[in-house]
């Protein structure tokens, strides 16, 4: 693991861009998805295009095709790599104009978007073939890239949440470091005991980015809430446990157990932690990197998230999915499948490109930091929780991250902003 690559709190389609590929859609009968799979020929001819965002992971991703064309000598495949700024904007672009690449990354945030505005192809046929099994990926990633019971992406990697700790802190301050079955209250106890101990060094006892992937979906979801509905049609804002689950937060930062959300945005959560003034973290399995290569690596840990009513976490991974336009079609599933398959992902994960999807391919990552649990993080997929998303994220996102750092910072009672933003999610999605 070299960065973060999901992005997942980034790079959603806009409005206008939802518009643009609902037109599109209607520009080219032919490109309609239709889920056909026939195994391509190992002698098949063709020139295919493979779009990602990731320089990082390209010599992973030049290892599986050199692999891919033992198998199809004849398919050259052209690995175009958009920088993450860039990449959306183009796709949208090229999604509009039905010149998308054959294949090409996708995320949680604007899967929905896609797939049902019919620019990528279900992986019907191949999973009616056996050429990929579903039940070799975390059940929540199989969820995230399913919409109306059917599956269009397979997962190539995924991230969960764990919680970073400092073994130094937790001694300095004569607490007990976490466990794997501790509770919210435990939590707070500690956070607290660390924040009142240290203050005099500018320490508290726990951060985190006060972001729905790293923070408040996670809590959300231990409490028993929803962000959004399931068939994606209504927030989950203005339901009991999701208060629940924001007040945590705002309880925490409130008792100064946690630094306010204004010192939380100008300075992240990571750098909080990697320069020693955090006890504990809540973050992801990306994190890894910048822990490892901080000062304070050699005190570094991480157990499970605390539980709350019951144990959650978020989990996001990119999927690579076949463009519905494409005219190498075969071409592009026979590469979709075989990145798909055991021996890619193991690849993969070898390399350090990311946590691969496929079960049991995983021990790299889970020994690159000797001496810490990374285990937490692959373990956490038994419980995880798909990212939240819908055919138009665009349209609510960003009222997240409009009204909630009142409801944190105690600006704002809770249960009056998550009215608010209740109101204005569903009116949104019911446009």
């Amino acid at each position: 693991m070299t960065r973060r690559i999901t992005r997942t709190a980034l790079g959603v389609v806009g409005a206008i861009g939802i518009a643009a590929l609902v037109a599109g859609c209607s520009t080219a009968a032919s490109t309609a998805p239709s889920g056909d799979y026939t195994a391509a020929p190992k002698d098949l001819e063709a020139e295919i295009t493979y779009g990602l965002w990731d320089q990082t992971q390209v010599e992973a991703v030049d290892a599986n095709i050199a692999e891919f064309n033992k198998e199809y000598p004849n398919i050259d495949v052209n690995v175009n790599v958009t920088p993450w700024d860039s990449y959306w904007p183009k796709l949208q672009t090229q999604a509009s104009s039905n010149t998308l690449p054959d294949l090409f990354w996708m995320n949680g945030p604007n899967f929905q978007t896609y797939a049902t505005a019919g620019k990528i192809e279900p992986i019907t046929g191949e999973v009616k073939a056996d050429a990929v099994d579903p039940a070799n990926y975390p059940e929540a990633l199989n969820e995230l890239y399913t919409v109306d019971d059917v599956q269009y992406g397979v997962p190539k990697d995924f991230d969960t949440i764990g919680l970073w700790y400092n073994t130094a802190i937790f001694e300095r301050a004569g607490v007990a470091v976490p466990t794997a079955d501790w509770t919210w209250d435990d939590f707070e106890t500690a956070a607290s005991a660390i924040s009142t101990a240290l203050s005099g060094d500018g320490i508290y006892g726990a951060g985190a980015g006060m972001d729905g992937q790293t923070t408040y979906y996670n809590t959300i979801f231990q409490a028993g809430g929803e962000v959004i509905s399931d068939d994606g049609k209504k927030s989950g804002y203005d339901s009991d446990a999701t208060a629940d689950g924001i007040q945590f937060w705002t309880d925490l930062i409130d008792e100064g157990a946690v630094p306010s959300v204004q010192q939380l945005t100008d300075t992240p959560g990571i750098q909080w932690f990697t320069s020693g003034k955090l006890g504990m973290l809540w973050s992801g399995s990306w994190s890894r990197t910048a822990i490892a290569e901080s000062g304070m690596a050699a005190d570094a840990q991480v157990a499970p998230l605390p539980k709350g009513k019951e144990q959650a976490t978020v989990i996001h991974g990119v999927s690579n999915v076949v463009a519905a336009s494409s005219k190498n079609k075969q071409a592009a599933q026979a590469l979709q499948v075989f990145l798909a398959s055991k021996e890619a992902q193991q690849q993969q994960g070898d390399l350090g490109a990311a946590i691969p999807a496929f079960d049991g391919t995983q021990q790299a990552f889970v020994e690159s930091m000797p001496g810490v649990d990374l285990q937490v993080f692959v373990d956490a997929t038994e419980y995880a929780k798909p990212y939240p998303n819908s055919a138009n994220t665009a349209a609510w996102a960003a009222f997240e991250t409009e009204i909630l750092p009142d409801a944190f910072s105690g600006d704002k009672p809770v249960d009056e902003a998550l009215k608010q933003l209740a109101d204005k999610m569903n009116a949104a999605l019911a446009k």
